[in-house]
């Protein structure tokens, strides 16, 4: 491959339901003022956010044949080079995601992205570093880590919230051979069994991980690395949908760590990108642009 990033992970067709005017109780109806059909997952909002910064990203992940098409579309008119393979079999993994300011709920339906964990046993590398959006089962992992780190690459993994993964005492012992890992805080809790961010680090530190950006939503962020923590206050913005702010964060800090910039300016950028993504609708419309995050920067 010839992109620097390759971000592999599980694919949706995301419906994003917002503007309620209240949340339903069980057997109760509301009625959404907003509606977005957009692409889903956090490997697809990660890649767009890395390409719409000026890093070559690429995006693999499988699909159903009913929405093979639009995706990948969508993922080119992102700048994003898209690998993904299509099954007759399954249609593709579908979200409902109920969202307000603060807060959302998902409803999915896996699809096509049941034969992920086949497909990317054998997916291509590309020159730099992949960036895994989902929990790799144990069998795998190991494996699969090895692959990537004997190709000269390096790679980070934003597991999400799959708390059986996380709680399992393998997940700290396989972090160790991760280059930068993305949990925000009940991920972090859950891995480390600790309740504060200061706590959780050092956690981290004692088992032997090399790089964690945690994220703290409202609070910001804090970075371990080297040794060292560094934090970062959230960065101001009036929020109207959190969807996929912390992928956008992740793409941010990518971004600049690539570039071998400073820790705190990696933990900045990250946050900024992060903030902004939620002023708009959906994972991926709001991540700024280059010229928006140094007018950021430099404000």
């Amino acid at each position: 491959m010839n992109c620097d990033v390759l971000v592999a992970g599980e694919l949706y067709v995301d419906l994003i339901l917002s503007g309620f005017d209240a949340w339903p109780q069980p057997g109760q109806e509301a009625f959404a003022s907003e509606y977005r059909r957009e692409i889903g997952g956090g490997a697809a909002i990660t890649a767009c956010g890395l390409a719409r910064l000026g890093t070559s990203a690429g995006m693999f992940g499988v699909v159903g044949r009913d929405q093979h098409a639009w995706i990948a579309a969508r993922l080119a008119d992102g700048g994003v080079d898209a690998l993904v393979e299509a099954y007759d079999t399954e249609p593709t993994g579908l979200t409902v995601a109920v969202t307000a300011p603060h807060d959302r709920a998902f409803f999915s339906y896996r699809g096509a992205n049941r034969f992920f964990i086949d497909a990317v046993r054998t997916m291509p590398l590309p020159t730099r570093h992949v960036h895994l959006a989902w929990a790799p089962p144990w069998d795998l992992a190991i494996q699969l880590f090895g692959r990537i780190h004997e190709a000269g690459c390096t790679v980070s993994l934003d597991a999400g919230w799959h708390e059986d993964w996380l709680a399992d005492p393998r997940a700290l012992r396989l972090l160790r051979c991760v280059d930068v890992l993305f949990p925000n805080e009940m991920e972090a809790a859950i891995l480390t069994g600790e309740r504060e961010p200061a706590s959780m680090l050092k956690r981290f530190a004692e088992a032997g991980l090399r790089c964690v950006a945690l994220k703290l939503g409202a609070r910001g962020a804090s970075l371990l690395v080297g040794g060292k923590v560094y934090d970062a206050a959230a960065h101001p913005v009036v929020p109207l949908d959190t969807t996929g702010a912390g992928d956008c964060f992740d793409a941010g800090f990518l971004h600049v760590w690539m570039r071998g910039e400073s820790p705190d300016r990696c933990l900045r950028v990250a946050n900024i990108c992060g903030a902004l993504s939620t002023e708009v609708y959906g994972g991926i419309a709001g991540f700024p642009s280059c010229e928006r995050l140094q007018k950021e920067l430099n404000s």
